[in-house]
């Protein structure tokens, strides 16, 4: 939490791509965007204090620890084909990531996600809106499927 006025910074996509393959133009590569180029377990915990919640309209029920954050994550992140972070605006100690995807077999994904960090920088909370809603049901599922056995199979939806 930030006391006094905030400094909102927003970026616009724009031709070419910021500092990853995953970034657009004015999009700042950071931790979040890095471990999704990555899509590997160590990656996302780099990014993530121990005590990380993940919430999202992909889940049925949060998501909370490092441990349990950085497999789904991971696991998510493989699911998309394509996925380029296209607007960004930071507001304290929040950040706001808009983005476009592609997944399962071509099936185009939209959304935005936001970040809450902590004090040492790592982020503390994220949450992530998909859409549409049907893709948003079979991207749940898919990764669902790709879990189960690690992460409880109810925590996702089913087909």
């Amino acid at each position: 939490m930030t006391n006094g006025p905030s400094t909102v910074r927003t970026s616009q996509p724009s031709a070419g791509t910021g500092g990853t393959d995953n970034t657009a133009a004015g999009v700042e590569p950071q931790p979040w965007t890095k471990a999704f180029a990555a899509k590997t377990p160590e990656a996302f915990a780099a990014a993530f204090s121990e005590d990380v919640t993940l919430e999202a309209t992909a889940l049925t029920r949060p998501i909370n620890g490092r441990d349990n954050v950085k497999v789904v994550m991971a696991g998510a992140s493989a699911i998309y084909e394509s996925l380029q972070f296209t607007q960004q605006t930071t507001d304290g100690d929040r950040t706001y990531l808009e983005w476009q995807a592609t997944g399962m077999g071509g099936q185009a994904m939209f959304g935005v996600t936001v970040l809450t960090t902590a004090e040492d920088g790592r982020i503390r909370h994220v949450a992530i809106h998909h859409r549409p809603l049907g893709a948003l049901l079979l991207f749940s599922a898919t990764l669902g499927d790709a879990l189960d056995g690690t992460i409880d199979r109810s925590a996702f939806h089913t087909r």
